[in-house]
């Protein structure tokens, strides 16, 4: 499917900013805890222990009810009724019943109220639970509880009645409703088309999928007039909601379910680390919700924890625990509440960290921060100890200057030139603010400022699935052939390496800082205020379409300022600077004519 943006330069940000995301969402989410056994004495009890805990004052402040609330779509005029066997508080002297008495608790304890439905018309418990516990009951029609052609009416009831501040929207009814499921053969619910396939793209009505989110934000502006919202979307990756995502909604799943074991962790992790272009403030990449409490990330646990924590925070997550917090060891509330940490997480520039090493057994992650600090976390994925040196040169500090780095989970401070080695432990993720004197004296980088910078355009003209992303055991045990592949976004906008996560080389010049892009695709840059570009522009060493000439173009405002000669496969690259003081938004265009194959990768490149 061919990507739907132009190349023409608007001269405006085109990633979501509606809503109230300007900081990645935090707060508990009721599925992982409790799944579908869920009611009001377990969601007050934990939204209790998030102000006694001292986390509501840390930030935690969205208390989400997911799947097993509802009852039925009441007929004939579709009114969604709550479960109040489970949910006292919503009975209603006219039998509507309503949650304005339990949003207007957590509004009182200074928290805000999430609520749960499908883009289908079935839920994901309805098709997938094992129990059958809190499913809506009566006929197909009672049971279709889902927002398919109810978005109007639900979003108003949810946000401009019932007074709740986020919806998470889930797919799993545009899927598994086939002619043939076995729920349909069953006689337990009405086939609907499929829009999503989770294993085939091909097979994956993408525009649908994407118009269908659409009417909801469109219904969530149109009831929240004050923009008081939070859009969630839960796609787990599929549709290539990676590529649009960030500008339908303020956060968007990028994978399947997360665990509580250390493969599935990974799993979620890898599907957003090598997006850091593509999450911003007010549209966030979203691996899933913190499994902190359960299985591997448990009390006895705690070095897995606090890698899961540590590594959420510098990838901008939502930090959404999932975890009955009313049995909670103070242990795993010191791993929720650590101040340093969170602080990385809800940093105001929104820069998601950057690889600046990347291995199957170890990464280091960087990311700049609002006051020109840096956060670095060293990450060991591997069951056996390993000996690392970070070097002054992968924080973009000079190395012959001193760096000081602060322990952010021991507050030990430390301080090194050139290097420095570590011992990590088994699946222990270092992490560390660091101070240093930057290599780039009176400027950013574009990969230092991922969170201004957003692919409009990024190229890719067939979706493929991602193939760097960890496949760990799924749903289906060990049955059938493996785990395969999955989500689309392979190819994208990365920072310091191409599309397909290769060092940058133009010309036989190699680059370790820069922008790797599929040609045909256009850069939207913030401008923070800077007066000047620069950058060395070329065609890179891995493309295949080596004829094609590419052109670079530099807009500002929506004005052309400056432009590149056409640049050729094997020629050196090209010095393009452009006058920037008071362009508020700068756009990078990479334009070849006609179509082009998927494997055509261009630099935005900086060496020093």
């Amino acid at each position: 499917m061919a990507q739907s943006g132009s190349l023409a330069a608007s001269g405006r940000w085109s990633a979501y900013t509606g809503g109230n995301a300007p900081l990645p969402p935090m707060g508990w989410n009721s599925w992982n805890a409790f799944a579908s056994d869920i009611d009001e004495a377990k969601l007050m009890g934990s939204a209790e222990a998030i102000v006694k805990h001292g986390l509501a004052a840390k930030g935690y402040r969205y208390v989400d009810l997911d799947d097993g609330w509802w009852l039925k779509r009441r007929q004939p005029d579709g009114r969604i009724i709550i479960r109040t066997a489970n949910f006292p508080s919503a009975l209603t002297a006219d039998g509507n019943t309503s949650f304005r008495p339990l949003t207007d608790r957590l509004h009182a304890m200074g928290l805000k109220a999430g609520i749960y439905s499908d883009m289908g018309k079935n839920s994901c418990a309805q098709l997938y639970s094992t129990t059958g516990l809190n499913q809506p009951v009566g006929t197909f029609d009672e049971k279709e509880v889902g927002l398919h052609g109810n978005v109007d009416k639900d979003i108003k009831l949810y946000f401009e009645e019932w007074g709740f501040d986020l919806i998470k929207v889930d797919a799993c009814g545009l899927r598994g409703l086939t002619p043939e499921s076995p729920w349909v053969k069953q006689g337990k619910f009405r086939a609907l088309t499929p829009v999503v396939d989770s294993e085939s793209l091909g097979r994956t009505n993408i525009p649908e999928a994407k118009r269908l989110y659409a009417q909801v934000r469109a219904a969530l502006e149109k009831y929240n007039p004050d923009n008081d919202f939070v859009f969630s979307l839960c796609l787990w990756g599929a549709a290539d909601v990676r590529a649009w995502g960030k500008d339908m909604g303020n956060m968007s799943r990028t994978s399947d379910d997360i665990a509580p074991t250390w493969g599935r962790m990974l799993h979620s992790y890898d599907s957003a680390v090598r997006r850091p272009l593509y999450g911003h403030p007010g549209s966030w990449n979203d691996p899933d919700m913190l499994y902190i409490g359960a299985g591997d990330f448990d009390e006895k646990h705690l070095t897995e924890a606090r890698s899961h924590m540590s590594l959420w925070a510098m990838l901008n997550a939502p930090l959404m625990i999932g975890y009955d917090l009313r049995k909670a060891p103070k242990s795993l509330l010191d791993v929720f509440g650590n101040a340093a940490v969170i602080a990385l997480n809800q940093d105001p520039a929104g820069n998601q960290a950057v690889l600046a090493y990347d291995s199957n057994d170890v990464q280091f992650l960087v990311k700049t921060l609002a006051n020109g600090d840096k956060a670095v976390a060293l990450f060991n994925r591997t069951a056996m100890p390993l000996d690392v040196s970070l070097t002054a040169e992968q924080l973009k500090y000079l190395d012959d200057a001193d760096v000081q780095l602060t322990d952010l989970w021991t507050g030990k401070s430390m301080r090194f030139k050139k290097e420095q080695s570590f011992k990590l432990a088994p699946h222990e993720t270092l992490v560390f603010r660091a101070k240093g004197t930057r290599r780039l004296a009176n400027g950013l980088y574009l990969s230092e400022m991922t969170g201004r910078v957003n692919p409009a355009v990024d190229g890719v003209v067939v979706p493929e699935p991602e193939p760097m992303i960890h496949r760990p055991i799924f749903w289906a045990g060990t049955h059938g052939m493996g785990e395969p592949p999955r989500y689309g976004g392979w190819g994208g906008a990365q920072a310091d390496a191409t599309p397909y996560a290769m060092r940058i080389n133009v010309g036989g010049t190699p680059y370790e800082t820069g922008i790797g892009i599929l040609a045909n695709s256009r850069l939207e840059v913030r401008n923070p205020g800077f007066s000047t570009f620069n950058a060395m522009v070329g065609v890179d060493d891995s493309a295949f379409a080596k004829a094609r000439p590419v052109t670079f173009l530099v807009y500002g405002d929506g004005k052309l300022i400056a432009q590149s000669k056409p640049m050729r496969f094997g020629q050196k690259p090209a010095p393009l600077t452009a006058k920037v003081s008071g362009v508020k938004i700068v756009e990078l265009v990479a334009k070849t004519a006609g179509p082009v194959p998927q494997a055509f990768p261009v630099a935005w490149g900086r060496r020093r």
